[in-house]
Order: structure tokens, then C-alpha cells, then sequence
């Protein structure tokens, strides 16, 4: 009896983690299609359209969807549907924000230790992102960019604090391009990481704080700029940040 009563628990087991990795999946096939402007803001999401395109149930689905829903990228109408958020401009600051302090406390505690090889592989983040910036190139730019800023985070080894800042990048994914499009945004930000790089090369655990928090917070004074240029030429007129970000 003991052995059935433990062959059921293995089995329910398995099957749950087959269910988790399925959904996992298919959540990370619907972040693709939203971050990549496949699925609009403010679209209606087809969960059999989903459910078909990656040929499975619509369960994993549903389940995608409710995880993505406390990330922030869409959001749940009873007996309506799931929807992709429109992302406004309020929801762009609080993002910045948030996001200033996560970058500026990972900045501080990587700091005090920081190796040579560590350091050797910001500076080449750096200097592959200023001939990127130098050539206006945003789409080699951007990845880079980001790559350079997990990298500081998940060099901290503090497992909260990398997953807490993950989850808003893919929040903030939606609407930063709006300050770094121009090659001189580029060339501006760029300059801000080899100041990120210094202070911390430096071990000074202030400095690095200032640094990254600061050019977060530029980063928000660029991207309003940009998004209050769009409205007043007419270009954003009622539409929400995200919108106007994957035009």
C-alpha cells in the first residue's frame, strides 16, 4: 500500500511539473509577442488563437495569462477577456522610479565586490555600446544596454533583488525607446555607464549609488521629452506611452 500511495505522489508530481513548465512556455511566447509589438496595447488577446498557434490547451493559456497579469503586461476583464496594457505616462514614471532605486542599490552593493572580471566585461558592454551610439544604431544599442544593466544586477548575487528588477523591465520594456532613439541620446547615455563603471571600479559604494540612480532618472527626463515632442507635434495625441513606443 505504501508504494501505490507513493507512485500516486510521483505521478501527481511530474504531471504538475509538466503543467508549470508548459505554462512557463507559453507565458514566455505571449511576453515575446507583446514586448515585441506583435500584440498592441490595448488589443483583445485570443487565448484559442494563442492556444493554437503553440498547439496546446487553452488551461496553460489562461494560466500564462494571469501570471502575466501580475507582471503588468495585460490585465483581466471578468467575462471579457485578457487585454495588453496600455502603458501611460503615469505608469511610465512610477516605473522609472522604481526602477532608479533598484539600479542604484545594485550599483552600491556590487561596489565593495567588484572583480577585474567583472569590470573588464562592463567596459567592453561599454565601449561595443559607444560604437553602437557613434553609428545610431538603437537596435544594437538596446540589447546591450540592457545586457549591461542585469549584469550589475545579477553580479550582486541577491536573488530578490535580481527577480524584483526583472519583473519591471519587462514593464519598462514597453516604453523606453522614447528617449534614446537619436544618436545623441545614445552618445549621452553611454557616457552616464562609463561613469557607472568608474565609481564602481573605484569601490566607492556613494558614488556608484549617485551614478546609476542618476542616469535612471535622466533616462525618464529623456523619455518625457521625447514622449511631450510626440504629443505636441501631434503624433501621440491620445495615445497611451506604449503606443506611441512601438511607432
Amino acid at each position: 500500500m505504501n508504494t501505490e500511495l507513493n507512485a500516486s505522489s510521483v505521478t501527481v508530481t511530474v504531471a504538475e511539473f509538466r503543467a508549470h513548465t508548459l505554462t512557463g512556455v507559453v507565458q514566455r511566447e505571449i511576453e515575446r509577442m507583446i514586448l515585441s509589438g506583435e500584440l498592441a496595447p490595448g488589443q483583445r488577446l485570443n487565448e484559442k488563437a494563442v492556444a493554437d498557434k503553440l498547439a496546446v490547451s487553452r488551461g496553460p493559456v489562461r494560466e500564462a495569462c494571469r501570471a502575466l497579469a501580475e507582471l503588468g503586461l495585460v490585465y483581466l476583464i471578468p467575462n471579457r477577456g485578457v487585454f495588453i496594457k496600455r502603458v501611460t505616462r503615469d505608469d511610465a514614471i512610477e516605473v522609472y522610479d522604481l526602477r532608479s532605486g533598484l539600479t542604484a542599490l545594485s550599483a552600491s552593493l556590487l561596489a565593495p565586490m567588484l572583480t577585474q572580471e567583472m569590470a573588464g566585461q562592463l567596459e567592453r558592454y561599454v565601449d561595443d555600446m559607444q560604437d553602437a551610439a557613434e553609428k545610431g544604431d538603437f537596435a544594437r544599442f538596446d540589447p546591450l544596454n540592457l545586457e549591461f544593466h542585469d549584469y550589475i544586477v545579477r553580479s550582486t548575487g541577491n536573488s530578490r533583488l535580481i527577480r524584483l528588477y526583472r519583473g519591471f523591465v519587462k514593464e519598462f520594456h514597453l516604453f523606453r525607446v522614447h528617449g534614446l532613439v537619436q544618436r545623441g541620446a545614445l552618445l549621452e547615455s553611454n557616457a552616464e555607464h562609463r561613469e557607472i563603471v568608474a565609481a564602481l571600479k573605484a569601490k566607492d559604494i556613494e558614488l556608484s549609488y549617485r551614478m546609476s540612480f542618476g542616469h535612471v532618472s535622466r533616462g525618464k527626463e529623456r523619455m518625457l521629452v521625447s514622449l511631450d515632442g510626440m504629443t505636441k507635434n501631434g503624433e501621440g495625441g491620445n495615445q497611451s506611452v506604449s503606443e506611441a513606443a512601438w511607432h
